[in-house]
């Protein structure tokens, strides 16, 4: 799959749900690699803060993104419409403090992407791909997050509220695709007994019956409405019980929970790359969503590629055969067993390491080790088998070494072992000239990484 941009930029503008200033936002094409990034163009020099979750700064009534003195708050309708668009790189331009609420929902958002239209790129997507259970619980509010692997990336939230009208909620969304007609609809939104207070701390100046769903659960006085509406600066409203007491119909049933939902999505969607697997969230919030976003990001910092999925009950592109059909390399310099994905950039081959192998009789005859050497050896090998997949009679060709940098070993290879191999260009071919970084995995763990380049040459 390849990264996604917009074709053309769009701009929304409307009051700003804190502030109550009118902001205008941009949203624009970006380059591969980019990823989502905020521009505050009302300040001087137009600083860019990256929409990452270790640039959270505050998880009051909205996700806010910070570098030193820049905020960008209310963030998270945008990305999450962004994310279940299947964009990968944008530059969003905002002349305020924080994005436009619009009506509360992503719906104004989703509308907008599909009106500028998505073009593909060239690199590949990066996905995270769940292996393992990932639990995280906060006691003091009961909130939990648990993502268990999927091939794919549903969310499932369940709410709780201690309110005779929004009690217990739940809501779904099996796969990304149901994002935009299903959950990007469903609006922000606040219980009256906590307007004052909101208001009090400096939140929700632009608030009103247009942007939220507004739930009131709890007696009040008639005056106290009115005292509320004055602060809001909206129109006084009589009302007789309990419930939503919006102008326009709740979308949904459970529209609550799945603005939870579309919120889990949007701070989810700052681990920077598309997910794999499924989320489930009890008692979502900001706080939680963003801390489960920063654990991922520490992850995917501590080792910048993930290793490939291996299933050895699938089928392999390539197996033993063909790849001696490609390789001019037989026993006992033959280093790949299978190739089991490829790209237009990338390789990944798989090689089981096993007792019998020739130079574990000197290396070393009590303590087998793998030749270092002979990892880089293997790694190249199955780079040589992308370059020779640009070719014609890719059997005619032979890969040759020509420099190798940066070759770190970090684990011990041994009998029994399965190495992951992922080769990817650098750059781009050019004369029979390849770059290319390799990367060796056990299970989850690098053992080893280098750059080499090879060149591709015809045989005689």
């Amino acid at each position: 799959m390849k990264q996604l941009t917009l074709s053309n930029p769009f701009t929304l503008s409307g009051k700003g749900l804190h502030t109550g200033a009118t902001v205008e936002a941009t949203v624009m094409p970006a380059p591969e690699g980019h990823g989502y990034k905020f521009k505050r163009v009302d300040l001087e020099n137009e600083p860019i803060v990256d929409a990452l979750a270790e640039n959270v700064v505050s998880t009051e009534r909205g996700t806010v993104l910070g570098k030193g003195d820049v905020t960008i708050s209310t963030i998270e309708h945008l990305m999450a419409a962004l994310y279940a668009s299947g964009i990968d790189n944008a530059l969003i331009a905002v002349n305020a403090p924080e994005v436009p609420i619009l009506d509360g929902s992503a719906k104004p958002w989703i509308d907008g992407i599909a009106a500028a239209g998505i073009v593909e790129q060239k690199a590949d997507k990066d996905f995270y791909v769940v292996k393992h259970k990932i639990e995280l619980a906060d006691e003091a509010t009961g909130s939990k997050i648990l993502i268990l692997p999927d091939d794919e990336f549903s969310v499932e939230v369940k709410v709780n509220f201690d309110s005779p009208v929004l009690s217990n909620q739940y809501a779904s969304m099996e796969h990304i695709d149901e994002f935009a007609g299903e959950i990007a609809s469903a609006r922000t939104f606040v219980f009256v007994r906590e307007i004052e207070p909101l208001v009090n701390a400096g939140y929700i100046k632009g608030g009103d019956l247009d942007n939220a769903i507004v739930i009131y659960d709890s007696p009040m006085s008639q005056e106290s409405l009115d005292k509320i509406a004055d602060t809001m600066g909206v129109a006084h409203r009589t009302v007789d019980g309990f419930g939503y007491i919006n102008s326009t119909p709740l979308t949904h049933d459970n529209e609550p929970a799945r603005h939870k939902l579309l919120d889990v999505v949007g701070d989810l969607a700052l681990i920077g790359r598309p997910l794999k697997g499924k989320v489930i969230a009890t008692k979502p919030g900001h706080s939680i969503n963003t801390r489960l976003a920063k654990d991922i990001r520490r992850d995917i910092k501590r080792q910048d590629i993930q290793a490939p999925v291996y299933d050895p009950n699938a089928t392999p592109l390539m197996d033993n055969n063909t790849i001696r059909k490609h390789l001019p390399h037989r026993y006992p310099f033959l280093l790949v067993d299978k190739i089991i994905e490829q790209g237009e950039s990338y390789i990944v081959g798989v090689k089981n390491v096993t007792t019998n192998e020739p130079f574990f009789l000197g290396h070393f005859p009590q303590e087998p080790v793998m030749p270092g050497v002979l990892l880089v050896e293997a790694m190249a090998q199955t780079g040589g088998l992308l370059v020779l997949g640009t070719v014609d009679e890719p059997e005619r060709y032979s890969t040759y070494f020509m420099k190798i940098d940066n070759v770190k070993f970090r684990q011990k290879v041994v009998p029994g072992d399965t190495l992951i191999f992922h080769v990817s260009f650098m750059t781009e071919l050019r004369r029979g000239m390849a770059v290319m970084k390799g990367r060796a995995f056990v299970g989850d763990k690098i053992v080893c990484e280098c750059e080499f380049m090879a060149q591709i040459i015809k045989n005689k």
